[in-house]
């Protein structure tokens, strides 16, 4: 065969197993990176920082370098339109929400164990997807029971008393998170994810920065909170910027799944850095967890599925109607 002889392969093909490529790596470094944040948090909690101004610190950092980079490089970023704004802006608030209920349990319980409770958010995408027009599988209904099972096993009595309050927060930053997951979604169908990535944090940065300054003020900042805080704020920016992106390429209810990653770095990492410990039930539970979050799904998780309907279905672009043909107009004369 010629080098220079067409491939058999349509072109639409390809481009598709290279957008969904890029998807997956995407997703699995965000994944990656969000498997640092409960080690950074529990240390800047450990260092003396309060919950409240962690959370706050890290979202307006990262806010904050994300809008400096869109507005001195890439200003065509802030584009959007008004519904998709909107989009961002309840996806952030409930994102935000959620953050604030994460590092507030991260305050009571160990980080692996945080890490796992909070790694349930795929089912919780599944049920969102399900109430927006998409139909569940039977392995995804398997999942759920199975999920289900897995927090039973990993609440069960520790060591240490187990402290019933973390483990409902956590599980409802899960719950939060994974709303949010495919309102995001719907808004990426039209809108760059920088777009998303920016007003999304903004939004964030409103709900958690407000809340932060009437319970807690502005407390000092120990110096050795200075470091994971940064650290924080860093992961928070290029972890969301790769969700999106990840989301916009392979959809939400994929990447999701793919987050069973950031529970591997999670728990590796708490295990070494921090000293923490899991019994034999919840070593049970999480290994359960992670052969749950791994079983395939039978069906392809398509971006643009129920992009016309389901209860989301009002984030979209408005409709432009075409041009009136013009009555006018003078047709060339003939021979």
């Amino acid at each position: 065969m010629r080098s220079g002889a067409p491939s058999s392969e349509p072109n639409g093909s390809r481009s598709t197993r290279l957008r969904h490529g890029t998807g997956f790596s995407v997703a699995v470094l965000s994944a990656s990176l969000l498997g640092l944040t409960p080690i950074l948090g529990k240390q800047a909690i450990q260092a003396g920082l309060s919950p409240l101004a962690v959370v706050s610190a890290r979202t307006l950092v990262a806010a904050g370098l994300l809008a400096a980079g869109v507005l001195l490089f890439r200003r065509r970023a802030l584009a959007i339109y008004p519904v998709g704004l909107v989009g961002c802006l309840i996806a952030g608030g409930l994102n935000g929400a959620g953050s604030l209920l994460y590092y507030s349990a991260l305050a009571r319980i160990d980080a692996g164990l945080g890490q796992i409770l909070f790694s349930l958010h795929p089912v919780f995408v599944a049920l969102v997807l399900y109430l927006d027009g998409q139909r569940p599988s039977r392995s995804t209904v398997g999942k759920l029971a199975l999920g289900l099972v897995a927090v039973l096993l990993l609440t069960q009595t520790t060591p240490r008393p187990l402290d019933t309050t973390g483990v409902l927060l956590m599980l409802g930053a899960g719950a939060l998170y994974g709303l949010h997951i495919p309102i995001n979604q719907r808004v990426l169908y039209d809108v760059p994810a920088p777009t998303v990535t920016l007003y999304t944090l903004i939004a964030m940065t409103a709900v958690v920065v407000p809340v932060q300054l009437l319970v807690v003020g502005v407390p000092p900042a120990p110096q050795a909170s200075l470091l994971p805080v940064a650290g924080l704020a860093a992961v928070t920016f290029l972890s969301r910027l790769t969700l999106f992106a990840g989301i916009q390429s392979i959809g939400g209810m994929q990447a999701s799944l793919l987050g069973l990653l950031q529970l591997v770095v999670a728990v590796f990492l708490s295990l070494i850095l921090l000293h923490e410990s899991l019994s034999p039930l919840q070593w049970a539970g999480a290994i359960l967890l992670g052969a749950v979050l791994l079983l395939p799904e039978s069906t392809v998780d398509s971006v643009r599925t129920g992009v016309r309907r389901g209860w989301l279905s009002w984030i979209r672009p408005p409709v432009l109607s075409a041009p009136a043909p013009r009555s006018d107009r003078h047709e060339p004369p003939t021979d």
